[in-house]
């Protein structure tokens, strides 16, 4: 097709075709480690599973087309993706890093790569001013959230990359909360975009993956290399069941964002909530430049009970939202950051970004909002 697709139709059309030998629809699940070749010096294009397979391949153009890049690699698990991206970085390199960032992300960074000889800095990077000061002369990669996981801190992408490029940096952006629905960094000068496909990409909570988009050629040919060296690949069972949900990702995203608004509302007017983080409320500090970088605000919504016994009674009182890790399937889920998602952060450094004790984390799905609402309502009676 030659003429420019909305994202629905790219979503279920966008680098898939129908299968040449048999016209299946659904891309078929290669379930093959080698590839026959006619002879010697000559091959289809396909060598070995390590290297490439037809359904990472088919799904590899679908989340390129949809994130506008031209570059698409999957891997075994969003830690798979960003552990393999590491790999463009030697001894004595540098990165500034979004300190609200993911919790395995930070463990590492910290406990993996710094014994490698990797430096980090660690930077609120909704403050531009702050970004800047932590550059150095080695410093090759700004590693940002936006928003941030759990706290929801909006950065400005554009203002961000185009520091990290004025340094000689890469920009590198995880967009797992916002998907290309909502959010296309590389628009705004992101060099590299992050996603867990465990997430909203696959949406249903059976298929854990990751994937690294990009538009730079020769950056791609890099991490090509990385991909088929390190081999931390996604399977082909895998990479069909992402492609499955892909195909209703735009009207998945439209109901979670939805429900997300409608819950946020809710725990904003809550007496026994102080604090509620989600950019979509207009008095959030992210809000307008949120607003100005994306075209919506997605289901992830954090707030604060005051402490961990009614962080405790909440939870443990939720009927219709389960208490579990992971986000972004259509079930509601929610999760306890300092004990769950970020227990790999010191405990002083959760408490300066505000991950507290009493901190809860949801990840709002696409049921009947008022069943989300009712539960939400009876959970907090109990706090």
């Amino acid at each position: 097709m030659t003429r420019s697709l909305k994202f629905d139709t790219l979503a279920i059309h966008g680098g898939v075709k129908p299968e040449p030998v048999t016209g299946a629809i659904m891309t078929p699940i290669f379930a093959t480690s080698t590839y026959a070749q006619p002879e010697l010096g000559v091959n289809t294009g396909y060598e070995y599973a390590r290297v490439s397979n037809p359904t990472r391949t088919a799904l590899e153009e679908s989340l390129a087309a949809l994130e506008g890049a031209a570059h698409g690699l999957c891997f075994s698990s969003g830690m798979a993706a960003v552990s393999t991206m590491m790999g463009l970085f030697s001894q004595g390199d540098h990165l500034v890093v979004s300190e609200n960032t993911y919790g395995g992300v930070y463990r590492v960074f910290e406990l993996v790569f710094r014994n490698f000889g990797l430096e980090f800095t660690w930077v609120k990077s909704s403050d531009l001013r702050e970004v800047e000061a932590a550059f150095r002369p080695n410093t090759r990669m700004l590693y940002l959230e936006t928003p941030t996981n759990p706290m929801m801190e909006v950065t400005d992408m554009a203002g961000a990359a185009a520091i990290a490029k004025a340094h000689g940096a890469l920009t590198a952006v995880d967009n797992t909360f916002m998907t290309p629905y909502f959010q296309r960094p590389l628009e705004h000068g992101a060099d590299l975009v992050i996603h867990s496909t465990t997430k909203y990409l696959n949406g249903h909570s059976d298929s854990v993956g990751g994937a690294l988009l990009t538009s730079d050629g020769k950056l791609c040919e890099r991490l090509r290399l990385l991909q088929k060296s390190v081999g931390a690949i996604l399977s082909p069972f895998d990479a069909f069941l992402v492609l499955r949900g892909l195909k209703t990702l735009g009207v998945r995203m439209r109901q979670h964002e939805q429900n997300g608004n409608a819950v946020a509302s809710l725990l904003a007017s809550h007496p026994k909530v102080r604090a509620v983080h989600y950019p979509g409320l207009p008095a959030s500090p992210g809000h307008a430049v949120h607003a100005r970088q994306a075209r919506g605000f997605g289901a992830m919504v954090a707030f604060d009970l005051g402490g961990l016994e009614e962080a405790r009674r909440f939870l443990n009182a939720l009927e219709v939202f389960t208490l579990a890790e992971s986000l972004g399937g259509v079930e509601s889920l929610a999760c306890h950051p300092a004990s769950m998602t970020h227990a790999a952060v010191p405990e002083e450094r959760r408490n300066a970004m505000g991950i507290t004790a009493g901190l809860v984390r949801l990840s709002v799905g696409i049921e009947d909002v008022q069943d989300l609402l009712d539960d939400i309502g009876q959970a907090l009676e109990k706090v």
